[in-house]
């Protein structure tokens, strides 16, 4: 608490790795948006699903990624 207090809680979370588990937690929330489970049953079909999903989210992100201009 001191740390944070000290050099801010920007730094903590970056120092702790904090950022890393927020970010990777809401992934599994968009993978999981997709469906719950996945749909195929055999193993060498999981893995192209699997797949296809993350290939959707980064499409997904790339859109709704803000382009930062600098104004002034």
């Amino acid at each position: 608490m001191r740390a944070t207090r000290h050099y801010g809680r920007a730094f903590w979370k970056h120092w702790t790795g904090y950022h890393i588990r927020s970010r990777i937690e809401a992934k599994m929330r968009c993978f999981k948006a997709f469906s719950e489970r996945i749909a195929a049953r055999d193993p060498d079909r999981q893995t192209p699903e699997v797949q296809i999903r993350i290939a959707l989210m980064n499409r997904f992100n790339a859109l709704g990624t803000a382009e930062i201009v600098r104004v002034a």
